[in-house]
């Protein structure tokens, strides 16, 4: 590399590593990011903005957030030493994997899932260790154990339910790998409010145990940024020197205090996407060719029998917008839905119907010309 290049002196593992992006579309339905489709209450917003208007703006926020952590302890009965907000928790994923991994730590990754996991654990230097989902895209918890074990493995990273695949482990399972693997097991709960599955009652007997969750998907905050850790005390206090002080804005942490403090109200709209879930579920299966992995979450992994980016399209033209996970490893005829209002999932079921009768007929044409 010449010696003007600006790249010069980047270490060669970030070179390498492709870059996690998502081009920005505008639809007029949104389906895409697994986002909540009802937005935070208006008048908590309010109540938030009312509260943020008399601090002074000129100053910086709480350098530790202990009224948020304090709040955070009683909302889910963990002492608050061993809680750790952070700006998403992508931000407290990173901060704990940067304690723990250095060059060619290995790094148990389930496969596929989440690739902002493997992108933080490769720029670290983490020597990362595949374990593949079953072919019905479920984890394989023998799989996860002996593979992390084998490897010798310093973390195994669990998204649990899992992005972009829907499945799920219970306390059962997670208990039996926390019983047989010898390091650390990162559980990230981002959607744990939609499935009831949690590790949280095993934090207490096991210490190697980090969970993370967040405010952005059923509280309606993926704006805002903010996440939280849950772990032994004494790990927490190690995890907190990996994050960036002053991390999480004062508007952001005000928020979540008045999110915490009328919890009840985000209920409502959880419960409305969970039965609108159960109806996309029978929809989605009563479309020719379909085929819906089975999910625990507020989103479904389908499998179509056109090129995936040729459906992309044309449901983009007709004004809904999906999340093709086609690029995935094991995914290559698959597109990703989030569960919307009753509205927008009505409108995607008639626009992926209408789509599919309109390409099919189409590309057997082409494939009929080519012979």
């Amino acid at each position: 590399m010449k010696k003007t290049s600006p790249l010069r002196g980047v270490k060669p593992r970030v070179l390498k590593v492709p870059a996690y992006t998502l081009h920005a579309y505008e639809a007029e339905v949104k389906l895409n990011q697994n986002e909540n489709p009802f937005d935070f209450p208006e008048d908590l917003k309010e109540e938030a903005f009312r509260r943020f208007r008399a601090r002074q703006w000129s100053r910086y926020p709480d350098f530790i957030p202990d009224r948020l952590h304090a709040k955070l302890a009683e909302f889910v009965g963990w002492p608050k030493e061993g809680i750790l907000a952070g700006n998403g928790s992508n931000e407290l994923l990173q901060a704990t994997l940067m304690v723990l991994v250095g060059a060619r730590t290995p790094v148990a990754i389930p496969l596929p899932t989440f690739t902002v996991y493997r992108l933080i654990a490769a720029i670290l230097g983490a020597r990362v260790v595949d374990i593949p989902l079953g072919a019905d895209m479920s984890y394989d918890v023998d799989a996860l154990i002996s593979r992390s074990r084998d490897a010798g493995a310093r973390v195994l990273v669990v998204n649990n339910p899992n992005n972009p695949t829907g499945c799920a482990i219970g306390e059962g399972e997670i208990r039996r790998i926390l019983d047989a693997f010898e390091g650390f097991v990162l559980l990230d709960e981002a959607y744990y409010e939609f499935c009831g599955h949690t590790g949280f009652g095993l934090l207490e007997r096991y210490p190697r145990l980090v969970i993370t969750r967040t405010f952005s998907k059923a509280m309606g905050m993926a704006g805002l940024r903010l996440g939280y850790l849950l772990a032994h005390p004494d790990l927490v206090a190690q995890i907190s020197k990996a994050k960036l002080p002053y991390n999480i804005n004062q508007f952001s942490l005000t928020a979540a205090e008045v999110a915490l403090e009328n919890i009840d109200r985000f209920r409502p709209a959880i419960e409305t996407m969970l039965s609108e879930k159960e109806r996309l579920d029978r929809g989605l299966r009563e479309i020719p060719g379909v085929r819906v992995y089975p999910s625990q979450s507020n989103f479904f992994l389908i499998e179509v029998p056109v090129p995936p980016r040729e459906i992309f399209d044309d449901l983009y033209r007709r004004g809904v917008l999906v999340r093709d996970v086609s690029s995935y490893p094991t995914l290559g005829r698959c597109l990703r839905v989030s569960v919307g209002t009753p509205e927008e999932n009505t409108q995607l079921l008639a626009a992926l119907r209408a789509g599919l009768e309109s390409l099919a007929p189409a590309r057997a044409g082409r494939e009929a010309g080519a012979l």
